[in-house]
């Protein structure tokens, strides 16, 4: 889209979408973080859906030109004039008419590239109540910012236009996301694993079933949560890591804050399965089971996809892991933080990109054998590798930052490729011609 004409269309949007909200009144659910933003806000939308009209940010749009469209409930029109111009339409009709379906709730994911998006965003959608995720010690996200601290300031203003009768759900085990709290004004609610927190999760185990050859095969994960002395089991289908924990708590923080009982939260969260590309169980060519992972990467989340990886059982273990982008002065020793982790956990090791070289290279240099190395410059030749690689029983775990576009690895070797559309992530027509 044309720089001038997405300024227009941003414009427009805004208004309209500020109308809207001045008309109907919905109570904002604003969702922020590095890591698990998207799965927060979708554990969130399924837990309200079951007692409120519910709408969540369609896929990630979480910037200055989806939140508008969220919050109209249109898809991104991409370069068609016409899309926009009925999109723009919709709009208006919404301002002009009363919309009797208009959802009571609005789970709003809100999203931070560079200095000042948040405090564009919060300047004209002011959340009822504020959930911020996962920043981690080495954030993405931080390459136009001055540091790491910088970026932090920029995620907690989210909450800076919170009233004492408003909430905060803070993450209590990401110090830079608990030391938030000192500074706002409202009832607050912190999650996590640590028994400190108001609400906290235990007993974390994968989930197995056995398939038609007799084989224990994960099929998701449960846990427990705790909350003023009361605890309620959660099961999560086809669902995998401890970052889904979190967004799992989130979402009960989010229903207790809106006094919704445990029980109902849990009922509810047994329908919420982690969207495409978080760490999804697809069965491979070969016999073998995919880890995909695709989405995007950041150090904190590639730790928690390699836990993952570590805590399934397999024969053999792959790893095939792409550049981790916007990380700034901190690009070079976060992937090779990345590479002296693996030797313990995989078995063979692909990379792919510039960045994703110092991976190997820090692997080998920890006793990684160089034999089970392979660097790729692009995700195609990858992939075909990778098929040549896989054998059967193989688990492989399948990461990179959006801009690698790793799904294409999981498409080359996923038992059903027909199936990609629903399963993948990136998967409408102006991102496969990219």
């Amino acid at each position: 889209m044309k720089t001038v004409f997405k300024k227009i269309i941003v414009a427009i949007l805004r208004f309209e979408a500020q109308l809207i909200l001045h008309k109907y009144k919905p109570k904002i659910i604003g969702v922020t973080g590095n890591v698990g933003k998207t799965s927060a806000k979708e554990a969130i939308a399924a837990v309200f859906s079951h007692s409120y009209r519910t709408r969540k940010s369609i896929k990630s749009y979480n910037s200055e030109l989806g939140v508008p469209l969220a919050i109209l409930g249109k898809e991104t029109a991409w370069s068609s004039v016409w899309g926009w111009f009925f999109i723009i339409l919709h709009g208006l009709k919404q301002i002009i008419f009363n919309n009797k379906t208009y959802p009571e709730i609005l789970v709003l994911e809100m999203g931070v590239d560079r200095p000042g998006d948040l405090s564009y965003l919060t300047d004209w959608v002011r959340p009822d109540l504020a959930v911020v995720t996962t920043i981690g010690e080495v954030p993405a996200h931080v390459e136009f910012f001055s540091g790491p601290e910088a970026l932090v300031r920029e995620k907690a203003k989210i909450l800076r236009y919170l009233g004492v009768n408003d909430w905060a759900a803070l993450n209590f085990d990401d110090a830079a996301v608990l030391n938030m709290k000192e500074k706002i004004k409202s009832k607050i609610i912190t999650f996590g694993f640590n028994e400190g927190a108001d609400l906290w999760a235990s007993n974390y185990q994968i989930i197995y079933q056995k398939n038609e050859d007799g084989k224990d095969i994960p099929v998701g994960i449960s846990f427990k949560i705790d909350y003023k002395g009361a605890t309620v089991p959660i099961r999560l289908p086809n669902t995998f890591g401890k970052q889904q924990v979190y967004a799992a708590l989130a979402a009960v923080a989010a229903g207790i804050s809106q006094n919704l009982n445990l029980i109902e939260i849990s009922e509810a969260l047994s329908k919420y399965s982690s969207p495409p590309g978080r760490l999804k169980l697809l069965a491979g060519i070969k016999k073998s089971w995919l880890l995909d992972d695709t989405y995007n990467s950041s150090p904190q989340a590639l730790h928690a996809a390699l836990d993952t990886l570590r805590d399934i059982p397999a024969k053999r273990k792959i790893a095939v892991l792409g550049d981790m982008l916007e990380l700034g002065k901190q690009t070079i020793e976060a992937h090779q933080e990345a590479g002296r982790q693996l030797k313990t956990v995989v078995d063979v090791l692909l990379t792919v990109g510039p960045r994703a070289k110092f991976i190997a290279e820090e692997a080998r240099e920890s006793g990684f054998d160089k034999e089970n190395i392979y660097y790729f410059s692009e995700t195609r030749a990858a992939g075909k590798k990778l098929q040549d690689l896989i054998k059967e029983d193989d688990l492989i775990l399948i990461k990179g930052s959006q801009g690698v576009r790793m799904e294409r690895i999981t498409e080359e070797v996923m038992a059903y490729p027909e199936e990609a559309e629903n399963l993948l992530t990136r998967q409408d027509p102006v991102w496969k011609k990219r």
